[in-house]
């Protein structure tokens, strides 16, 4: 899977997708009773009912539920809090069966228009998760408007997620807009010293014209929908907005709709911003 590209329009018979929310059975990994199942020291520490639900074992709520009834043990002791810390080095049973820790996974997907960045879409509109072919319970990191299109993240990785959109890690962010007219001189230099906005001042932008009624901006902030409210501030308007990198990471040859794993090493440089 690792690397692999997968078309927009292969969503409606995506099989893996169909399959993410269903259980795969308390201790499906291993069945043997000998040992937990493949241990993963040092990853994530999570609560043991999202741990659970992550292992394919059941929904979060009804995860609380078995928890709550004792079928639970981590270490061999029987735990009924479900919100007890544990992590992959653990070794966590459910009625004597292992489980085992979901491993982590980060895919890049090339967001087309009209796709939604959240994990799942209650409306008619697909999900960006559609684009991507994993039983993993993934989850966007930050989001694009509906009608933004570009480089967006998704990870079942919740360490690495936080530290790529908390403010205070300045994980630098390139957009390229069209505008609806184009920037003077001097409200570029506004906009690179940073606008004042209802929610308070940015901090200042990285802004360079891309052509006439383009410019490639890089934030290190991430409050919703800032482009196009930095934009407004100064008497603009984004008519069309694409994310093209996020920290050391571009899209290169990957095609709108299409979606791919991250490499170890590219995952490192992302850890490394």
């Amino acid at each position: 899977m690792s690397g692999s590209s997968v078309s927009a329009c292969s969503r409606p018979g995506n099989s893996a997708r169909s399959d993410r929310g269903r259980s795969r059975g308390w201790g499906s990994a291993d069945n043997s009773g000998e040992g937990p199942a493949n241990p993963t020291p040092g990853s994530p520490i999570v609560r043991l009912a999202k741990f659970l639900a992550h292992g394919g074992v059941a929904s979060r709520r009804r995860a609380e539920e078995i928890v709550a009834k004792g079928l639970v043990t981590v270490d061999g002791e029987v735990v009924t809090d479900p919100a007890r810390d544990v992590d992959g080095s653990r070794d966590v049973r459910v009625n004597g069966s292992p489980v085992a820790a979901e491993a982590r996974e980060v895919w890049i997907v090339n967001k087309p228009a009209g796709v939604v960045s959240t994990a799942r879409e209650p409306g008619d509109r697909p999900a960006v998760v559609e684009l991507v072919e994993s039983k993993a319970r993934l989850y966007p990191v930050g989001r694009l408007d509906a009608d933004s299109t570009g480089l967006l993240l998704l990870t079942n990785d919740g360490e690495l997620a936080n530290h790529l959109t908390h403010p205070r890690y300045e994980v630098p962010k390139t957009y390229r807009a069209r505008l609806r007219s184009p920037l003077s001189l001097r409200d570029l230099e506004r906009l690179r010293q940073g606008v004042e906005l209802e929610d308070g001042p940015t901090a200042p932008a990285q802004v360079r014209r891309y052509g006439e009624r383009e410019i490639e901006m890089v934030l290190r902030e991430g409050r919703n929908r800032q482009v196009r409210r930095m934009l407004e501030a100064v008497g603009n308007e984004v008519v069309g907005l694409r994310r093209v990198a996020f920290g050391p990471l571009g899209l290169r040859d990957l095609s709108e709709g299409q979606a791919r794993r991250l490499t170890d090493k590219e995952i490192a440089q992302l850890r490394s911003r």
